[in-house]
């Protein structure tokens, strides 16, 4: 696998591997990986703490930012994968669902630039 991109399904089966290899499943109640989850979106939401827009897209575009970026990327993911599997959840088929959705929910014509709730239009 190396120097190719895992599918969804391999990372999922890899990332399962581990945990069971672990004895790790007896920790992952659905309601303790949707925690975990948003606590590792908090870690991410972190590194923006005190920095405007400008300055944090500015240190963004650093190897150490980048770095540490990817690696709280990576923790949520693979929560949002461990709840996907725990839950039977095809995430390419819902992201797409939705994606669908929202785009009867917000129109382009109607929406171009405003950032507006569609209950607002």
């Amino acid at each position: 696998m190396a120097g190719e991109t895992p599918t969804l399904e391999e990372l999922t089966r890899r990332l399962i591997a581990f945990r069971d290899a672990r004895n790790w499943r007896q920790f992952h109640s659905l309601k303790d990986l949707i925690v975990s989850l948003n606590l590792e979106a908090a870690e991410l939401l972190e590194l923006t703490q005190w920095k405007s827009a400008g300055d944090f897209d500015r240190e963004a575009e650093g190897a150490d930012m980048r770095r540490r970026l990817a690696e709280e990327c990576a923790d949520v993911f693979i929560y949002l994968l461990l709840i996907a599997e725990r839950t039977g959840i095809d995430l390419p088929s819902a992201a797409a669902d939705k994606i669908g959705a929202n785009d009867a929910k917000y129109p382009a014509d109607r929406v171009r630039g405003r950032a507006a709730k569609y209950t607002e239009f």
